[in-house]
């Protein structure tokens, strides 16, 4: 009930891919494009559509730090989600100044937040619903350059003792992680959890590819 428009289609899933298309002139050429990503259901079926937005200045000399606008549309083009991610710092030796990512749903509607934490060995994160209030936690390893495997980044509980999902970054092959930055990505979260936190879980899943897989090609 009350559901933000678009969201229905969360309100069944336990388990979102996301898929990020490969731009053929950055795949040839290695030049930067804009992201594009499906996001789709447990058995492939695509629900959104999502683009990103920033100028070519950001993606040559602040990635993967860029700032960025994400509009997410349904199957009919209606934009039911915006993650907006200001240029802020990746830095343990800032930690006044981490990641912090807005989602909308709909847009001009805050969803929730993600807020990056600071720690010397693990990246951390806290997912805040529209009050900034606490919600969930996500826990990645230490080393996330995975060769040859997923990489999981836990989702628990605010205690940090329960796990209750996890964001993964699927291993694609030899070629797509050498020769692209090509993302795929599975959230796993439960079934009854609100769906603007599975719209904020989103968000964290893009911006942990960025933070973490942008131009890391898994290590190789």
């Amino acid at each position: 009930h009350n559901l933000p428009p678009g969201l229905e289609y969360l309100n069944q899933l336990d388990q979102i891919i996301i898929h990020q298309q490969v731009e053929l002139l950055e795949a040839i050429l290695g030049t930067e494009t804009s992201s594009k990503y499906e996001i789709k259901n447990p058995l492939g079926q695509r629900v959104y559509f999502a683009v990103e937005e920033n100028g070519c200045f950001d993606r040559k000399l602040c990635s993967p730090l860029r700032a960025f606008t994400i509009r997410i549309a349904d199957n009919a083009g209606r934009e039911v989600i915006r993650v907006i991610r200001p240029l802020r710092c990746n830095s343990c030796c800032f930690p006044c100044f981490l990641q912090e990512l807005e989602v909308q749903s709909p847009p001009g509607t805050i969803a929730g937040y993600v807020v990056q934490n600071w720690d010397p060995f693990l990246p951390k994160f806290t997912i805040q619903n529209q009050s900034k209030e606490d919600v969930l936690k996500i826990i990645g390893p230490c080393a996330t350059c995975g060769c040859f495997e997923d990489v999981d980044f836990e989702v628990k509980a605010l205690n940090e003792m329960t796990t209750i999902g996890k964001i993964s970054k699927y291993w694609s092959g030899f070629v797509n992680n050498v020769f692209t930055n090509t993302a795929n990505f599975g959230i796993q979260v439960p079934v009854d959890l609100d769906v603007r936190i599975k719209a904020v879980m989103i968000g964290a899943c893009f911006l942990i590819d960025l933070m973490f897989f942008e131009n890391s090609l898994d290590g190789l």
